[in-house]
């Protein structure tokens, strides 16, 4: 698993917003990437890197370095107490000063130190895996977000031209009752077909509005300033693209894995707890000491007791477990518990992705046959209605059936606006278990 290189946030969103600040519109990648540059999800899961990565270092640094400690102390000692020159017991008040430096490496720990920086490792692995994985959520977010506007859009252009349709229609019917080739009644039903066409394309450009504000606030969009974005509808083709049968390694098995990986490790750190340990410490100390209340005692110089009252040690310390009240057995059978659970865990997330792939598949598949069906009827429909306004001209059909007519093409452009964009969601989400990448 590589490390994936980012950006600063201003540069990122200066390169991924580029074409919006010109005022030209964003493609769905645009958005996509303008999206996860600006998540608050995606800056909390750096903080989370951060921390990860400072503890990896921490690892290392407890594995590989010894610690080192420096002391120093001040005291006055009242009443009976030892001479540190005579070695012998006096009432006088003493004066101590003291100097230390110690320090000190654990040589072997049972591989406990080694495998604290091995977790440490995977526990930064996962993490990369982790900000993947909200990475992909954000971007699929902001993609359903993205066809809704799209949708509606669409919509609202096809109402337009209904209710131009209906306007004329009226504007038609109302010269003709003028000339007494209509009956009030069908400028009447013409009036209702106006009214219906204004409603459907007021309440088409509400949603419109409410979607577009749906995908600013996924891309975390300013919500006072305008967004432009393309709208481009890809027609229906009949192959899938080649298909090898082979799934990407999701985010979440990636997850699964390294979490497998590190309850294996704990496995081991909590078997190293039973072996011996053996650790080396060395240090140096003096001090220096008078007596202040003491008549005509003249004490030795502090330099010249520093070098006499000095002393160096070199200690090798070899810790043997017995009896821990059972903690180690606890922390060992907890610990292989984990590990099946774990693998318990890995399986369902490969078995999960196999199944989403072969239902993405079905489900492309599906919606490939149903835009097929969609883009048919919608074609017949538009002939249908085209049909109806000549028969409608020449009086051959009613006003009711030229509104129904009109209605039914109505939903079949709608049906087929809507399984066009079904059919692209599905494709970039069937795109995402083969490769990884929803585009």
């Amino acid at each position: 698993m590589t490390r994936r290189k980012t950006l600063p946030l201003l540069l990122l969103s200066l390169a991924l917003g580029g074409s919006a600040l010109h005022g030209q519109p964003m493609s769905l990648s645009d958005c996509m990437d303008y999206a996860v540059s600006h998540s608050t999800e995606m800056r909390l899961s750096a903080a989370d890197r951060s921390d990860e990565r400072a503890e990896k270092v921490q690892a290392l640094l407890n594995a590989f370095t010894p610690s080192v400690s420096a002391q120093s102390y001040a005291y006055n000692q009242y009443g009976r107490n030892l001479d540190p020159e005579t070695n012998t017991y006096t009432d006088f008040t003493t004066f101590h000063n003291g100097y230390s430096l110690s320090a000190g490496i654990t040589l072997f720990d049972g591989f406990q130190a080694i495998n604290r920086l091995r977790i440490a490792k995977v526990q930064q692995q996962m993490g990369l895996s982790q900000e993947r994985q909200t990475a992909d959520k954000v971007r699929l977010a902001t993609m359903e977000a993205y066809y809704q506007v799209v949708y509606y859009d669409r919509l609202v252009e096809v109402l337009r031209l209904q209710a131009a349709t209906a306007d004329s229609a009226l504007l038609k019917a109302q010269r003709e009752e003028a000339l007494g080739r209509k009956g009030h009644a069908d400028v009447v039903q013409m009036e209702s077909e106006q009214a219906q066409r204004q409603f459907q394309l007021t309440q088409a450009e509400g949603q419109l509005q409410q979607a577009l504000l749906t995908l600013k606030e996924t891309m975390c969009w300013p919500l006072d300033s305008s967004l432009s974005i393309t709208k481009t509808i890809t027609k229906n083709e009949n192959n899938n693209g080649n298909d090898n049968g082979n799934a990407f390694v999701l985010p979440s098995v990636q997850i699964a894995g390294a979490q497998l990986c590190q309850a294996q490790l704990q496995l081991q750190q909590a078997r190293g707890a039973w072996s011996p340990s053996l650790s080396l410490n060395a240090g140096w100390s003096t001090t220096y000491y008078t007596y202040p209340d003491m008549a005509g005692y003249q004490p030795l110089p502090f330099r010249e007791q520093w070098k006499n009252n000095g002393g160096e040690y070199v200690q090798l310390t070899l810790s043997i477990p017995i009896y821990s009240k059972g903690q180690r057995s606890l922390a060992l059978n907890k610990s292989k518990n984990e590990v099946s659970r774990a693998q318990a865990r890995l399986e369902q997330a490969q078995q999960e992705r196999d199944n989403a792939l072969c239902r993405a598949r079905d489900e492309v598949a599906t919606a490939q046959a149903a835009a097929r069906q969609a883009t048919r009827m919608a074609e017949v429909k538009r002939q249908a209605f085209l049909l109806a306004q000549r028969q409608y001209a020449l009086g051959l059909i009613t006003a009711i059936e030229y509104q129904t007519a009109s209605q039914s093409f109505l939903t079949a452009e709608a049906d087929n606006i809507n399984a066009l964009l079904q059919l692209q969601l599905k494709r970039h989400q069937l795109n995402y278990y083969r490769t990884g990448k929803l585009l």
